[in-house]
Parts: structure tokens; C-alpha cells; sequence
């Protein structure tokens, strides 16, 4: 993924160098956009019929996090938009964006449609 967001940064900078602690979240949500959230999460997240973030796991190799599975979203009752980014989240509503990236090319969603994240597909990298 392209960005760490502002709160993640700050949450990870305070752990390691002023030792404040950092509770991890207990699960994880991808959230689609349709515009970029950028680190501030302030991005447009899509909506629409039976639109909802999806809980991901994430296994870590070698300083790289992928999804475990195949992250599937329900079958669109309506339009959600054109989809151009998505974002980790520790909440399956609200909450706290962690990581955000463009994707590799937009997808309009309309009635019908199932968005799909294969596995392996997703990662996360620190840089």
C-alpha cells in the first residue's frame, strides 16, 4: 500500500521513541473509496446498497503483510461510484484509517457487481 496514515504514524512514532503504548486492533476492515482518503482520511468512502468494509487477516513475511484470504464484498444493490482507492481501517465503521492506496486502475461498481481483493493481492509494506 501506498500511504500510513497520520494516525498510524503518530500512534507507531510515540510507541517506539517517547514509549507511550499502542493497542493494536483486534480486527481489520477494508474500506473502498471513491476518491483518495489520504492520510488525513478525508477521501470519500464509497456508498451504496449493501455496501460494507470487510474484515481482512494479514499474514507477514519478510517486512511485507498480505491478506490471507480473498476479501469480498456483497453483490452491489445500486451504484456505489467509480472505486479508485481503498484503505485499511480498525473499525468496521468509523474508526481509525491505518494504510490507503490508489488502485492500479478504478472500477466502476454498479447493480450486480462484486467487488474482489484475491489473496495474496493486498499488501502492506514500511518503508
Amino acid at each position: 500500500m501506498a500511504g500510513t496514515s497520520d494516525y498510524l504514524e503518530a500512534a507507531v512514532l510515540d510507541a517506539v521513541l517517547r514509549n507511550t503504548s499502542y493497542t493494536s486492533p483486534t480486527n481489520v476492515f477494508v474500506a473502498l473509496y471513491t476518491s483518495d482518503p489520504g492520510d488525513d482520511n478525508s477521501g470519500t468512502e464509497c456508498s451504496g446498497t449493501a455496501y460494507a468494509r470487510q474484515s481482512a487477516a494479514f499474514s507477514r513475511t519478510a517486512g511485507v503483510g498480505s491478506n490471507t484470504s480473498a476479501i469480498e464484498y456483497p453483490t452491489a444493490g445500486g451504484s456505489w461510484g467509480t472505486i479508485s482507492h481503498i484503505g485499511i481501517l480498525d473499525a468496521v465503521s468509523s474508526g481509525n484509517l491505518l494504510y490507503h492506496a490508489a488502485l492500479s486502475s478504478s472500477k466502476a461498481i454498479t447493480t450486480g457487481d462484486i467487488f474482489r481483493i484475491p489473496a495474496a493481492d493486498l499488501t502492506v509494506t514500511m518503508t
